[in-house]
């Protein structure tokens, strides 16, 4: 018998574990699969199809609420282990759920589906805020073998409607409230313009009527709805399941998208189960028991990877957070994490700014007990110097950067479970399953640090997408064509000498200086070290001579605001001494406040058309649409000074 090279790693052993992948990344997963899921069929052979459209596990059955659920609560010492811990800070209320509960409480919304018709292919839209119910009807969903879409609660009634009309749901299920911060949004109201303004009228419409808190006055109540209550109070709860096939659809998710009709990522059950328990295991380098708080919403899909479905596939607690990271204070993530005795924290490095914004000396660090916690994961936008060490200094904590796509469900580059030195303003190094390439515009491996753009090598892993929801052919063109044999992910990228992967922006946040091509990502990352800034943004502007210009907008700390004039010089002359003058880095604009999306990234392509006269338009994923007004206001002043000071200048 030949004896086989490589196999999985147990413990988790990183460069056996890449070795492997890159070289029989058919074999590898194929143990990841068998280890790791419950098949109710196995598959005879774990990849088919062709590089293009990459089919993992096709003829294995399996079911997504089972590998969440069944598996655990059939051991008897698992099933009263706590699975979710819902929190809402601002109104200091908490409601757990263990295992065996949230088992009994998806199989009764799984029967009342099926009473309602619901049958598999069937898609049902989730709009709920984040509470536990939530993940109930995601699980019901699944059991059934109904597609789910999760809609992003802070989306208005357009876009809701937007998603109504492209998946055509049999069921819309929904909730009357969900708290963001100190407000109370309601949603039924919102829900109902949607439907008036999509053609396509779902059979029915459930809605979470929340008891757990109590608003004034009480939010309306949606007329012809179900009440969630009332609707699974009498039902025998649906203990059978429906195995699907591998490759079968779980969920629609779509992207946030700023103009046309966004994409729909489309995952399909197998591959996503054997990702998700990969990762989850051996990137993040969680336990069965151990407790994990994401607090991204369950909207986005680092939402449905690492508060739903990974934690659960494990056997973890799972934090349904439903809060802001600085309400009621600044100490909140680390009051949850004494309180619930979390183990890793995953989050996004803008929340951890306004983190420091609140707590510049880490006093509230200070207050409470982290010696449960091994590590914070941060991910959604660069990781910068300054909140790398403000987090690495308060907190004695491995501060971890982790790269990944709506399109991939699980991570990219990070550091898997600590295995890889950890390298400050790096993203890490390949996950095992991934084989990357940098590529330049002739479609060449790039040299060491030199930017191009991160390509994933055909086939993407399972767990990947493989087409869009309804839309084959535009995959293809966004995703396939630009790089034939790789995958494009529209970020450029570098990588280092000693192997190093450097996440820089995206492709389009390249500007062009006197032919010199420049991220604006690297001008950002100089900036923000700056001990007196808060947040920064830099924009390509345009410029008669040089083509283009960068103009770095900043938010400085309160106590500072006096000192502009000072720290525009310090931010100048920082730049040209880390980049050089061919940056041509002159101006800098202060402002309060930067348009974000509800999920922290700064919208600098907006902000780049905005000063340039350009047309734009603002996402509908805007935490504040007034800081667009906020932010024209201050262009013009800046703008005019500048005139003013031409025209004013004397005659020579």
């Amino acid at each position: 018998m030949i004896k086989k090279k490589f196999q999985l790693s147990e413990p988790f052993n990183y460069k056996n574990d890449l070795e492997y992948s890159l070289e029989d990344q058919e074999h590898f997963f194929d143990e990841v699969a068998t280890k790791y899921v419950h098949w109710d069929k196995k598959y005879t052979k774990a990849y088919s199809g062709d590089k293009c459209n990459p089919e993992w596990f096709k003829g294995g059955l399996l079911n997504a609420c089972y590998n969440a659920l069944d598996v655990h609560v059939k051991n008897p010492e698992f099933k009263d282990r706590v699975a979710l811990i819902h929190e809402t800070p601002a109104r200091d209320n908490t409601n757990k759920l263990t295992y065996e509960q949230l088992w009994d409480e998806v199989c009764l919304l799984a029967r009342g589906l099926q009473n309602l018709g619901v049958e598999k292919g069937d898609r049902v839209i989730i709009y709920m805020p984040m509470v536990n119910q939530t993940v109930i009807a995601m699980l019901a969903c699944a059991r059934i073998a109904a597609i789910h879409s999760v809609v992003f609660g802070g989306f208005a009634s357009p876009q809701l409607a937007q998603r109504i009309e492209h998946c055509k749901p049999k069921v819309v299920i929904s909730c009357n409230f969900g708290i963001e911060g100190h407000k109370v949004n309601s949603y039924t109201p919102l829900v109902e313009n949607a439907l008036e303004l999509s053609s396509h009228k779902p059979n029915h419409v459930i809605v979470y009527n929340r008891k757990d808190i109590k608003t004034e006055p009480a939010c309306p109540i949606m007329c012809g709805a179900i009440d969630w209550y009332e609707f699974t109070k009498d039902l025998q709860p649906l203990r059978e399941y429906t195995p699907v096939d591998s490759t079968f659809p779980l969920y629609i998710i779509y992207t946030s998208g700023t103009t046309g009709m966004p994409k729909g990522i489309l995952r399909d059950t197998g591959g996503h189960t054997v990702g998700l328990n990969y990762a989850m295991r051996n990137c993040y380098g969680m336990k069965p028991g151990e407790t994990f708080f994401s607090a991204s919403d369950i909207g986005w899909t680092a939402g449905h990877t690492l508060s739903v479905y990974a934690p659960l596939f494990v056997g973890l607690t799972s934090i349904i957070f439903e809060g802001k990271p600085y309400i009621p204070d600044a100490g909140i993530y680390w009051k949850l994490i004494e309180k619930h005795k979390v183990n890793s924290l995953f989050s996004a490095p803008t929340a951890m700014r306004a983190i420091h914004r609140d707590d510049s000396e880490g006093n509230l660090i200070s207050k409470y007990d982290l010696s449960s916690l091994k590590n914070i994961w941060l991910a959604g936008e660069r990781l910068d110097t300054a909140t790398y060490n403000f987090l690495s200094i308060k907190t004695k904590k491995p501060i971890i950067d982790n790269y990944w796509q709506t399109e991939s469900g699980w991570p990219i580059l990070t550091y898997p479970s600590e295995q890889v030195p950890i390298k400050v303003n790096s993203t890490g190094k390949a996950v095992p399953g991934y084989s990357l390439a940098v590529l330049n515009s002739k479609q060449e491996p790039t040299s060491s640090d030199e930017i191009g753009e991160l390509c994933i090598r055909l086939p993407v892993p399972p767990g990947f997408i493989n087409t869009l929801y309804l839309n084959n052919e535009g995959y293809k063109k966004s995703y396939l064509d630009e790089y034939p044999g790789y995958l494009r992910t529209g970020d450029s990228c570098y990588v280092d000498r000693n192997g190093y992967y450097h996440i820089i922006s995206r492709i389009d946040d390249i500007i062009n200086v006197s032919g010199h091509r420049l991220s604006t990502g690297s001008i950002d990352e100089i900036i923000i070290t700056h001990p007196k800034i808060v947040e920064c943004a830099v924009i390509g502007a345009r410029d008669e001579l040089k083509g283009e210009i960068p103009i770095g907008l900043v938010v400085l700390k309160p106590q500072f605001k006096n000192d502009f004039e000072e720290i525009e010089q310090e931010l100048i002359k920082m730049v040209r001494d880390t980049l050089g003058p061919f940056a041509t880095f002159k101006k800098v604009i202060p402002l309060n406040r930067l348009p974000k999306t509800r999920s922290g990234k700064i919208l600098r392509n907006v902000l780049r058309k905005i000063f340039n006269n350009e047309e734009y338009v603002v996402p509908p994923t805007i935490e504040d649409l007034e800081v667009i007004g906020e932010v024209e206001i201050e262009f013009d002043k800046y703008k005019l000074g500048k005139f003013e000071t031409k025209d004013i200048s004397p005659v020579k």
